[in-house]
């Protein structure tokens, strides 16, 4: 590979970093443990553009005992010559929004990094940042705290710190505790983070290593066999129908990597990755495998007489059930939708991935001919059972376009303005009846349902469609339902931009709360993604002392706060249930947008989230039982 320069005139300059530390949502997506992790992928991302661009093998990452991160790459490390700006480049990315050497594809060919916009972000949403650069023989130091230099340069350069035969950079920083709701880690996160960052680069050494007092931990993240390893680990467990099929190949400038094989179940899991970033909705790469796969599975059907001239194509869903898929594409100037880029927009990675998978797959195909008719049989085991369930869901959804609640039990709102609107999932006629009577009835709707509903991941889909609560809330929200073979998901038909699951603060309440989550999640996704998914938090006690103010608290850690902070007498009420309040308690503490306190749900890791779905709401008992006991010692009992 031929050695470009990376140096100060690599760097260039578009604005400050002022918006970070008021906006921090903008960049990383959000002030919770979501976001929180996300500081530590782009710091990640930065030393595997090192990797990609040919200068880095080893990446080493270190939840320190102090609570702060550690990541060190063996990369050419950052800049540290005078700017043009009259200050060592280093400073300039660091303390820079929209500085780095990515605007221009002489220094990196393909990134994943936020085009300088991450480590700047980092450093500016962190009590410190302390970082060490092994460059030119000499290790370059600096220091920073929430975005503001701490160390004097030396005519305009970093100082130094002796001497050194590494290269790389070194950085290390504490996430600012007046930014985030919460500033530990997710270390089983970070975890399948960094695992699948080794799956998508065979060649690249990843240590992890957890200094955390109770979670000693040492792993070393290597995967020579690059995503068919990553295939055959996502269908562990599962009857591969074929062996796993690789290929790749590159169209303008576009290149496009894929490994798939179908397993004998029904389910279908195609991850999208651009430049080794995960992209969670999916995009345009996805887009072209999907449409070229279902056109060249239709035409060999036909050609093999399998599909008659009387018979309609295979279904996209069709001929991809059963399908676990990794699409990874290197693009060198991705466009992306939102920030934080969950989706690939960019046109020509359709056309990449389409071009490529048609070539290489005709030429696959048309050598392994029992795998091909393997495949075409996953589509027909769909297409009847499909055609067979289609007419169950067909009367279902026939009904609800003249019928918006099957079961008379919702009381809708006035408003019609779904992003002003609100539902709320009630546990029980009871809290129901409480919740009608304390609403706001011109933008709140509510909708009791009959405790705990069908657990849809032991469910076939007919019974699923049966059900008499899934049928309500499917027709009540009015956007269909995308699972299987439902293809008629449309999120832009949602009733409720806020749906709210209301459940009593106890063990059943979040059972209830589980089985309503792997309902959505399995069968409405989008609306999770897209952030409409919430679940209430009702107060577990109300203290009334004999000298002061009336206080909710909403768990037993609330309690012993109070208990700790609080002298004299009084006395506590416990909610058994939302039905114990009444009108009024229920609307200060829960209902009232003003007052009450609501967790947004979120999906950090959609390939941990399926695997957990799976593992805790599923048939298998003995990983369930596994994972209970490892991690018994982090449930929050309710006494």
């Amino acid at each position: 590979m031929a050695k470009t320069q990376y140096n100060a005139d690599s760097i260039t300059v578009l604005e400050g970093l002022e918006a970070v530390r008021k906006r921090p949502g903008m960049y990383i997506g959000s002030v919770g443990t979501k976001g929180l992790n996300h500081l530590i992928y782009e710091i990640v991302d930065n030393a595997v553009d090192e990797h990609l661009a040919g200068y880095c093998d080893q990446i080493w990452i270190t939840l320190e005992a102090d609570g702060s991160c550690t990541v060190k790459d063996s990369g050419r490390g950052i800049p540290v010559e005078m700017h043009q700006k009259g200050v060592s480049a280093e400073r300039v990315v660091l303390s820079t929004l929209h500085a780095g050497g990515k605007f221009d594809n002489d220094a990196y060919k393909t990134s994943g990094g936020l085009h300088g916009v991450g480590s700047s972000v980092v450093n500016a949403l962190s009590a410190y940042m302390k970082i060490k650069v092994h460059k030119n023989g000499l290790i370059h130091y600096d220091a920073y705290e929430r975005g503001i230099p701490t160390v004097e340069l030396v005519d305009g350069l970093l100082p130094t710190l002796g001497k050194t035969k590494e290269t790389g950079t070194e950085i290390n920083f504490l996430p600012d505790e007046e930014i985030f709701e919460r500033t530990r880690f997710k270390a089983e996160w970070l975890k399948s983070r960094l695992h699948e960052t080794a799956y998508l680069n065979p060649n690249l050494h990843i240590t992890y290593k957890n200094k955390r007092q109770g979670e000693e931990e040492s792993v070393i993240y290597y995967e020579p066999d690059g995503i068919i390893a990553y295939v055959k680990e996502l269908n562990s467990g599962k009857e591969g129908v074929h062996d796993p099929i690789y290929f790749k190949g590159t169209v303008d400038k576009v290149e496009a990597e894929i490994a798939f094989q179908f397993v004998d179940t029904f389910e279908e899991n195609i991850l999208g990755f651009c430049n080794n970033i995960f992209t969670q909705e999916g995009g345009t790469h996805l887009a072209g495998f999907k449409t070229r796969f279902t056109q060249m599975i239709n035409t060999y059907a036909r050609e093999l007489g399998i599909l008659k001239e009387k018979d309609t194509n295979f279904t996209g869903a069709d001929t991809r059930s059963g399908l676990t898929a990794v699409v990874a594409v290197k693009h060198p100037d991705p466009i992306f939708e939102g920030q934080t880029k969950t989706k690939l927009a960019s046109a020509d990675a359709t056309k990449a991935v389409f071009a490529v998978t048609g070539d290489e797959l005709q030429r696959y195909f048309d050598r392994n001919i029992e795998v091909l008719k393997s495949v075409i049989g996953c589509a027909e085991k769909s297409a009847k059972i499909r055609k067979a369930e289609e007419k169950a869901k067909t009367n279902m959804l026939s009904k609800s376009r003249f019928s918006f609640d099957s079961n008379g039990k919702l009381a809708n709102c006035e408003s019609r303005e779904a992003e002003k609107c609100e539902i709320f999932i009630v546990e029980g006629d009871s809290a129901g009846g409480s919740a009608k009577t304390a609403r706001n009835r011109r933008y709140q709707a509510i909708l009791p349902i009959r405790g705990k509903i069908l657990n849809v991941e032991k469910a076939s889909m007919d019974k699923v469609l049966a059900n008499a609560e899934i049928k309500t809330m499917i027709n009540t929200f009015g956007c269909g339902f995308s699972e299987g073979y439902g293809n008629d998901f449309d999120i832009t038909k949602l009733r409720y931009h806020k749906i709210i699951l209301m459940t009593d603060a106890d063990v059943d309440g979040s059972h209830i709360d589980t089985l309503l989550l792997t309902f959505l999640y399995r069968f409405m996704p989008e609306l999770i993604y897209n952030g409409h998914v919430f679940i209430a938090m009702p107060p577990l006690f109300k203290v009334i002392p004999k000298r002061g103010q009336e206080q909710y608290l909403y768990d037993e850690k609330d309690l012993e706060r109070y208990k700790k902070t609080h002298t004299g007498e009084f006395t506590l009420q416990r909610y058994k249930g939302l039905g114990e309040m009444d009108a009024e308690q229920l609307w200060e503490t829960t209902l009232d947008p003003e007052r009450r306190v609501l967790k947004q749900v979120e999906i950090e890791d959609v390939r941990m989230a399926s695997e957990i779905t799976e593992m805790l709401m599923g048939s298998d008992v003995l990983p369930r039982r596994q994972f209970i006991y490892e991690h018994a010692e982090e449930a929050e009992i309710d006494a």
